[in-house]
């Protein structure tokens, strides 16, 4: 599966088609129960991303503004963002490190989920207007993605789920694909009036974290055999594996596209600094013996353990 389908003519017909023309905002929506998407209620999800940035307040701007992120905790040297007062980012501030390297391991793309696809599209019309500059569009067929990158060139996806009852597997493996991303039918039937501002909506959260690594073997031994997620499509022939539990499309994507043969990564280079999952209590010890045995550094703290992936990437594992 190729990560994006670049589809350039359906953009620039989609940019031409009147999204520009101003008017009032929308109207605002009744208050409602916080909505659960299904990536985020297996026993074990995507907790929260911490980047290491050079530029804290250009930084957090970028996240609070166009993704849309509640500031939760602003400090001098960090930034915590958000939604539903959740943590989903922190943002440490390390002006003296080094640009992040796309030939290490590290980041791929943190992926943001929508609660919905009208959300996406809404969110979609809000940074045409604001004029981001997209890398990619995809119709992942359990998914609709789109992609860019912040201002440090950490890779992001914001992309909404189509419903779990239509993915088709094979066997224990999800059926995905890159095709062209139909645009036009995203933004259907949405207001197109200008919007100054943009709060992501309730239920905004970190489906899926996508990363680079050296090696697909290595990569699938560690998230699989002793990080505890299944396989849910291993494909070592185009350089990419994609793991996850219980039978979401992927909380982990892992890819050697550019990193392959990569070793450990700096400790002083910008970008991933920590990758935290929420784990079911009843997975903690399981995952204890599986970290034991395969003979990692580990830091146990009862309700967290924290370790470090084949990469030296940081994960934490937080009871919840």
């Amino acid at each position: 599966m190729l990560e994006h389908a670049m589809t350039r003519r359906a953009f620039h017909h989609f940019l031409a088609s009147g999204l520009f023309a101003a008017g009032v905002g929308y109207a605002p929506q009744l208050k409602a129960a916080v909505p659960q998407s299904f990536a985020v209620t297996t026993p074990m999800h995507i907790h929260s991303v911490s980047l290491r940035v050079r530029d804290l307040a250009r930084m957090t701007d970028f996240y609070n503004r166009m993704i849309g992120l509640d500031i939760l905790v602003r400090e001098t040297d960090r930034t915590s963002l958000g939604k539903d007062g959740t943590v989903l980012l922190e943002l440490q501030a390390k002006p003296a490190d080094e640009p992040d390297d796309r030939v290490s391991a590290g980041l791929y793309h943190t992926a943001f989920l929508m609660p919905s696809r009208q959300d996406l599209g809404r969110w979609l019309i809000y940074a045409v207007q604001s004029g981001v500059a997209f890398t990619g569009f995809a119709d992942h067929l359990v998914s609709e993605a789109l992609y860019l990158d912040d201002p440090e060139g950490n890779g992001i996806e914001v992309y909404a789920d189509r419903s779990p009852v239509g993915w088709s597997w094979e066997g224990n493996q999800v059926v995905m694909g890159t095709e062209e991303l139909d645009i036009d039918n995203l933004v259907a039937g949405l207001s197109r009036d200008l919007l100054l501002s943009y709060k992501a909506p309730s239920g905004f959260r970190i489906g899926h974290v996508h990363l680079r690594v050296g090696d697909i073997a290595t990569a699938e031994a560690y998230y699989r055999g002793v990080a505890g997620l299944d396989v849910t499509r291993l494909m070592p022939e185009r350089g990419a594996a994609f793991f996850a539990n219980g039978r979401y499309h992927h909380h982990i994507g892992s890819n050697i596209w550019q990193s392959q043969g990569a070793g450990q990564r700096s400790e002083t280079m910008s970008g991933l600094e920590q990758l935290a999952f929420t784990m079911a209590p009843d997975l903690m010890e399981g995952l204890r013996g599986r970290l034991s045995k395969a003979g990692s550094d580990v830091t146990d703290k009862g309700d967290r353990i924290e370790a470090r992936d084949p990469w030296g990437t940081q994960l934490a594992f937080i009871s919840g």
